[in-house]
């Protein structure tokens, strides 16, 4: 489990980012996914009660990410108020991107939280895990876009 060092007196979860803010991580999303059949979300809660990579598991179900058709989804899960995130990728990513990998992903995403810098957190990780989700599974030509780029919220 991973935490933030987030400010105590911080805003709720749907206006964490500003709409600047949200546009840059939809817009990296975006640029992640092009050389890709894989998908990339970024869900934002206010809270989450117990394991960070339990709670993020159960938002990726509801987001339906385990429906995509190479199951290359991956979710970056964050709770704003308990400082808690997680990174999760479905069944075809896990199986051929290390643990290693993604521990770094969390261990760069974790530096800039605690410079207060969470947008540049986001948008490196989304970067990152787009080039990988390139390496593994790279755009098809009847490639589609099937999960939204926006953040979203619960």
């Amino acid at each position: 489990m991973n935490r933030l060092k987030l400010n105590t007196d911080m805003p709720n979860a749907s206006n964490f980012f500003t709409k600047e803010q949200q546009e840059n991580i939809r817009v990296a999303i975006m640029n992640a996914e092009l050389d890709t059949s894989g998908e990339i979300r970024v869900h934002i809660e206010n809270t989450c009660k117990g394991d960070s990579l339990d709670r993020a598991l159960e938002v990726f179900t509801k987001l339906g990410m385990e429906k995509t058709a190479g199951r290359n989804g991956v979710l970056i899960y964050l709770a704003v108020k308990n400082r808690k995130f997680a990174i999760i990728g479905d069944e075809a990513i896990h199986a051929v991107v290390t643990e290693v990998f993604w521990d770094s992903v969390k261990n760069k995403m974790m530096n800039r939280f605690r410079e207060n810098q969470f947008t540049q957190g986001l948008v490196e990780a989304i970067t990152e895990t787009g080039l990988q989700l390139k390496k593994y599974f790279p755009y098809k030509t009847d490639d589609v876009n099937e999960l939204s780029d926006e953040i979203s919220f619960s």
